[in-house]
């Protein structure tokens, strides 16, 4: 043959074009020395004698490989003589003897080894292994018939795989070699995570010696390297991350094992086999995270309360990214989030001062709420579990009680009437509200929220002191989305009823032409401006079924003001048939022009406090009972009303005869009169209302600092209404149900306006069972029917 070319899987491929010079002898030249070989024929039966005699050739040729004299060699020629061999049936011969003088020749090898030095023990295996797998491919090629019948055939292991194995059992094998291999191996390794600079190179041919060894079915890596290794780097990892915890807060615990993982990933990437990526991967978790992580999760002045308090966003994020190695521990962060978030939020309820300001005690819990929205983007890239622990933390505390849904409405109500006023562009509003949302979606008890929200929309509206009706759109808008239509409905029908009232006030002024001074009131019913020579009165006509509150009671206007309202009554009446009116003078104000004693002013009051003042154009004194004959007004009312005339020093209109009193509340026989000294360098008044024990304020200033944690009985009235009218939809479709199933079906239905109790839901069955509603099946009394 003039070339060979031959090649096993995982095997060195020689190409004998490098041994071109001693193909290229003739078969008749030979080196002195050298046995004489007689040129045989293959069809010319062999013998014993001669079967010995060509052996002994393939033998020297062996030597002379190993020698490194391959040059000297005819390749065609010895091929020839290991046919004829296999030809004849002396394959066995030819294997053995083979195994032999390579297994004699593994043992020098392996002397030379032992006698090495530890430090070049290393460089002597490269070398004497590289020169193994050069002579074993010549050797193989040489043999490659004997490889393709004769092994095949009596399932021998191939030529190039037995040096393999002889090489393992004579040299990497040898005890001596072997202690002292892994010794070297471990030291280095050891040495590399020590900081020194160590022979990648050498370290990675020397594993792959040991990969390449492992043939016929012997994990030599596994057996001689990988096994003592992880065993080492457990020990060595458990000493260190003990020490290391021990003497150093967790921050920079945490940057030492991302250091040591990484460390680890990048030595299977530069010298060990991949097999090993996954273990030492997953011993340095447990050793680093598995074993610490709750130490390091509460450890004092730097763990992960602490982190969340400092807001350590790359600390927190360091942490996430290592426990999520350890999914078990991520558990533990959430719930140590979530306790801070509930501490923080407990300390924004508890604060007296935060307390008495619901726009201070809502931007508290926006700030709390932007604070841990921040972890979770960026600590703990918006985990889906961290999520939704934030939001049950939320939801834990904010729903302690009623004062977060009062107070979010009192926050809204201030933004509304110049919260929003510094506001640029419709993104920065658009941005404000959805903060509002946000914490709105955490409420359990958005009836709530619905009952005082519509309180002070009413008074926005009737008062028009909204910053923007768009904004407001929007706003109801986003709760419409949240909470669906039937939660905003009366909401926007008091939008409604607002348009409806200028469209209603045009076409009233169109009928009349007068000039206006002053403006007037509200009546339940509508918006009503009525005109005369001196008064431009301006009326919001409100469907009673959208605004909220009881219906007031009517008081006795000023002769002039009650013309006017007659005549928008006879108006409106004449253009809707069949409907009432009912005037409401709480819900409205006035613009009044004051001649004082010693200035002249424009009184911004409301419509009880006109009737009051517009008594005195004809009476210098008037005691308290005179007022409330006179007025009409209702008695709590007249006397809030009467006291903002002449307790609060900026706007004190009225004066006491008996100033020395030291009771402010009125007495019947109390007597009232102008203030002559009353001085203002103001030419328009506001005069504020004083807010009496024990009474709501509609607005956020002034807030009672206990708040109210008790649901407004008007809301309690309307879940009665709510949880019975559910019963009764879902028995109507469901005909017959269990009480547990019942309670289920309900509060499922109830949950997107408030958590609706048991007990609530049981008292409201027994009220439809005695109405008629439902009845108790004979069979089972858990069980109710619905009756049609």
């Amino acid at each position: 043959r003039n070339s060979l070319r031959h090649s096993h899987s995982g095997e060195p491929r020689l190409h004998l074009s490098a041994l071109a010079r001693s193909i290229a002898m003739s078969l008749g030249g030979k080196k002195p020395g050298a046995p004489s070989i007689r040129q045989f024929r293959s069809g010319d039966p062999m013998d014993e004698k001669e079967s010995n005699r060509t052996w002994e050739c393939l033998k020297h040729a062996i030597h002379q490989i190993h020698e490194h004299n391959a040059s000297s060699l005819s390749f065609e020629e010895l091929y020839r003589n290991a046919y004829n061999l296999v030809l004849h049936k002396y394959g066995e011969l030819l294997y053995n003897g083979v195994q032999g003088v390579v297994a004699d020749h593994l043992k020098g090898v392996a002397q030379s080894c032992i006698e090495c030095p530890d430090d070049r023990l290393l460089d002597e295996l490269k070398k004497q292994w590289d020169d193994h797998k050069t002579t074993m491919v010549m050797i193989r090629d040489i043999l490659m018939y004997m490889d393709r019948n004769f092994v095949t055939q009596y399932k021998k292991v191939p030529v190039y795989e037995m040096g393999l194995v002889i090489f393992r059992e004579k040299v990497s094998g040898h005890p001596r070699v072997k202690s002292h291999l892994l010794t070297l191996l471990l030291d280095n390794i050891t040495a590399e995570r020590r900081g020194e600079q160590v022979d990648r190179i050498l370290l990675k041919h020397t594993l792959n010696m040991l990969v390449e060894l492992g043939v016929q079915g012997k994990n030599v890596y596994r057996e001689c390297f990988e096994d003592p290794f992880l065993d080492h780097t457990r020990k060595f990892y458990q000493d260190e991350s003990k020490q290391y915890i021990s003497q150093n807060p967790c921050s920079d615990y945490l940057k030492k094992a991302e250091k040591r993982i990484r460390e680890e990933k990048a030595r299977v990437e530069n010298y060990l086999h991949e097999s090993t990526m996954e273990k030492i991967q997953e011993l340095c978790d447990e050793e680093w995270i598995s074993v610490h992580y709750k130490t390091l999760i509460h450890m004092e002045n730097s763990g992960c309360a602490w982190m969340f308090q400092c807001d350590k966003i790359e600390d927190l994020e360091r942490m996430y990214l290592l426990f999520s190695r350890v999914p078990i521990s991520l558990k533990e962060i959430q719930k140590v989030m979530m306790d801070c978030m509930c501490e923080a939020g407990r300390e924004v309820l508890n604060d007296p001062e935060k307390v008495k300001d619901p726009v201070s005690f809502i931007t508290a819990i926006l700030s709390l709420k932007q604070k841990f929205d921040r972890f979770v983007k960026e600590s703990f890239k918006e985990s889906k579990d961290f999520q939704l622990a934030l939001k049950q933390a939320f939801e834990s505390f904010l729903n302690k009680d009623t004062r977060t849904a009062q107070y979010l409405s009192l926050y809204v109500d201030d933004q509304f009437r110049k919260g929003l006023r510094g506001m640029s562009n419709d993104a920065d509003v658009d941005a404000a509200l959805e903060q509002v949302v946000t914490v709105f979606r955490f409420l359990q008890d958005k009836d709530v929220f619905e009952n005082f929200y519509k309180q002070h929309l009413a008074r926005r509206l009737l008062t028009g002191r909204s910053v923007s009706d768009e904004a407001e759109r929007s706003m109801i808008s986003k709760l419409k989305s949240e909470c669906g239509h039937q939660y905003t409905s009366k909401l926007e029908g008091m939008f409604q009823d607002m348009k409806l009232s200028e469209d209603i006030m045009k076409q009233y002024k169109n009928s009349f032409a007068s000039p206006s001074l002053a403006r007037g009131m509200a009546p339940r019913t509508g918006t009503t401006p009525a005109m005369s020579s001196s008064i431009d009165l301006k009326v919001s006509v409100l469907t009673s079924g959208f605004w909220p509150g009881p219906p007031g009671s009517p008081c006795e206007l000023p002769p002039e003001v009650q013309d006017c309202c007659s005549r928008f009554e006879t108006f409106y009446l004449a253009k809707h048939t069949g409907r009432k009116l009912f005037w409401q003078p709480q819900n409205g104000f006035a613009d009044i022009k004051a001649q004082m004693p010693k200035t002249k002013h424009e009184l911004n009051v409301t419509t009880y406090q006109m009737c009051i003042l517009m008594l005195f154009n004809q009476h210098v004194t008037l005691t308290y009972k005179d007022l409330q004959v006179r007025s009409n007004i209702p008695l709590e009312e007249l006397k809030r009303h009467l006291m903002s005339l002449y307790v609060n020093p900026k706007a004190k209109i009225l004066v006491r005869r008996d100033p020395d009193k030291e009771k402010k509340d009125p007495e019947d026989s109390d007597q009232f009169m102008v203030n002559p000294q009353f001085e203002s360098k103001l030419m328009r008044i506001k005069v504020p209302l004083v807010q009496l024990r024990g009474e709501t304020n509609l607005t956020a200033e002034g807030t009672d600092a206990a708040g109210s944690a008790d649901v407004p009985a008007t809301v309690e009235e309307d879940r009665k209404h709510l949880v019975e009218a559910v019963i009764v939809r879902v028995m109507k479709s469901r005909k017959t149900l269990e009480h547990n199933q019942l309670v289920m079906e309900v509060t499922r239905h109830l949950t997107s306006r408030f958590q609706p109790a048991p007990t609530l839901i049981k008292q409201r069955i027994e009220k439809l069972i005695e109405r008629e509603y439902l009845e108790r099946s004979n069979a089972d009394r858990r069980v109710y029917n619905y009756l049609a």
